[in-house]
């Protein structure tokens, strides 16, 4: 855990809040646990220290009797987040150069956040932790190596991906309890189909107790990964709606041994995707 100093305190004692950016560009976060405290305190620390406050920028306006206060009211002001569904798989480098794009874009104040809902072509994933050994089948399909959170994991055909790009510093600055938004809206998209979708505190994802592909064990429906860039968000969440589950032999799917993965075909439930995006968007409009 991270050590508090008297330069991270104002004069009352109290956390100094710091608004400018410094250090590296970006960073990356996958599937942080709820409780994951610790790390959290050390990034935003390390990214945040060396900056002299800007006290005019978080002054509170007279009326409002607190920050949190403050904060929804920036969220009722901000623009609605646009939605994108990409009928055709997209290209996993063109998706990327798109979020990139679109990162920048946001950032600058030129176009609002988006939820971009889409396919890609059967392929692999590497993540920033990826580990040569857990590629098992590296003929199998494309590897791409990436910049977000995390390892290996397959993306494919009957497999909702949700790019998610969101200004975070405008909805509170708080990776934690964005992570956390992007596990409940996993689960409760699972909820509508009858699905009860779970978290692990010993690992990322959201998991069902009990699978329907013969195991006792349980297995992953849902993936996160993601990477954050001056607290603008992109990549996101997997689903796995009707995918070909047999591409997963070929990796460690995020280094996971011990469990295996499922999907809502595989637990019997039969559903297009212009249902799922539906669910999706629903619950995302409740959660975020």
């Amino acid at each position: 855990m991270a050590r508090e100093t008297n330069d991270m305190k104002n004069a009352r004692g109290e956390p100094r809040a710091f608004c400018h950016w410094c250090g590296r560009e970006d960073s990356n976060f996958h599937g942080i646990s709820p409780t994951a405290t610790s790390t959290l305190r050390v990034y935003q620390f390390r990214h945040d220290r060396g900056n002299k406050p800007a006290a005019a920028a978080y002054q509170i306006p007279h009326g409002i009797a607190s920050r949190t206060q403050a904060t929804m009211l920036v969220f009722h002001a901000m623009k609605p987040v646009e939605w994108r569904i990409s009928a055709e798989p997209v290209g996993y480098t063109d998706a990327v150069a798109e979020m990139e794009r679109r990162v920048a874009a946001i950032r600058a104040g030129e176009l609002p956040e988006l939820v971009w809902l889409l396919e890609h072509p059967a392929l692999y994933t590497a993540g920033t932790s990826a580990r040569p050994e857990d590629l098992i089948e590296p003929a199998r399909l494309p590897v791409h190596v990436t910049g977000r959170g995390g390892q290996y994991t397959y993306h494919g055909p009957g497999q909702r991906i949700a790019y998610v790009m969101l200004d975070l510093k405008a909805r509170g600055a708080d990776l934690r309890a964005y992570v956390g938004r992007l596990e409940a809206w996993l689960i409760a998209t699972l909820a509508n189909f009858g699905v009860c979708g779970e978290r692990r505190e010993d690992r990322i994802g959201v998991w069902i107790a009990s699978a329907a592909s013969g195991s006792a064990s349980e297995a992953k429906i849902g993936a996160i990964g993601v990477r954050v860039r001056c607290w603008v968000s992109y990549h996101g969440i997997s689903l796995n709606v009707a995918p070909d589950l047999d591409h997963y032999r070929g990796i460690v799917s995020c280094g996971i041994r011990d469990h295996g993965v499922t999907s809502l075909a595989d637990l019997g439930i039969e559903t297009t995707m212009e249902e799922v995006d539906r669910c999706l968007r629903d619950s995302f409009e409740a959660i975020f």
